[in-house]
């Protein structure tokens, strides 16, 4: 029998037009049981905008960030493999079919998107900072983890629900480090990890504004090596672990609201 697909698409501020049409391809690729929009502090024309799309549409008054927003939209499904996709579309619905096809038909249980991988297809580049930012990122992150990928942050990535069920409890980045945690802790787990090379296309007008990002995921990158080892069982972290004041996980923080 084959596996029910769910698709997170988290949303702030978004090109409207761009995410229908994208809404509009990810229904007609990959048929998903569940299309669902995690829309952040919508105007109104927004929400109503996005009615008629394939997609169901969950809003959330305040800006919760990109893990948070996700983690929500996972939470939501009932579906055997949760994905997700961004909304900017920069990776083109053959490419998410392409990271939920392995772990669709049981071979990983964590596909993660990859356009600094040597056969991805980049068809717009990022400008020069942007891109210096993100190989010096990718670097560090390499060096940091106990999982090593050529891209960490690309946003197409896919996982069983087992996986799911397995890590949901130790995610605690809200931004844009979840991606980060996400793959740490899958690893953490014994998760069987896929690269997977996609088609990617620059959006310049995206939100994402390094001056800000940049300390908030070096920021966690540190404390996901941290929590990773905490999972593994590594002595020295669990020691380090008794000085600190952790924050509750993103589903408990979600369900005290």
């Amino acid at each position: 029998m084959s596996s029910s697909v769910g698709v997170v698409v988290p949303a702030y501020r978004p090109d409207v037009d761009v995410l229908r049409r994208y809404l509009g391809e990810l229904h007609a690729v990959l048929d998903p049981a569940v299309l669902r929009v995690e829309l952040d502090a919508p105007s109104p024309e927004t929400v109503t905008a996005l009615s008629d799309t394939p997609a169901e549409v969950s809003t959330a008054d305040e800006r919760r960030g990109k893990g948070a927003a996700i983690t929500a939209g996972f939470e939501a499904l009932e579906t055997d493999v949760l994905a997700f996709a961004d909304a900017d579309g920069s990776t083109p619905a053959e490419s998410i079919e392409a990271v939920v096809t392995p772990v669709r038909a049981g071979e990983v249980d964590l596909a993660v998107g990859s356009r600094r991988h040597p056969d991805a297809d980049v068809r717009s580049h990022q400008s020069l900072l942007r891109r210096r930012l993100g190989d010096a990122f990718a670097w560090l992150a390499r060096r940091a983890l106990d999982v090593s990928l050529f891209d960490y942050q690309c946003g197409a990535k896919a996982l069983s629900r087992p996986t799911w069920e397995s890590i949901r409890s130790h995610l605690y980045e809200p931004g844009f480090a979840w991606d980060l945690e996400l793959v740490s802790m899958a690893a953490a787990t014994g998760a069987r990890i896929r690269e997977v090379p996609v088609t990617w296309i620059d959006h310049p007008e995206s939100t994402v504004a390094p001056r800000t990002v940049v300390p908030e995921m070096i920021a966690g990158l540190v404390a996901t090596r941290h929590r990773a080892r905490l999972l593994d069982d590594d002595p020295l972290s669990e020691a380090l672990d008794v000085y600190r004041n952790r924050s509750s996980p993103l589903v408990a923080r979600m369900d005290r609201k």
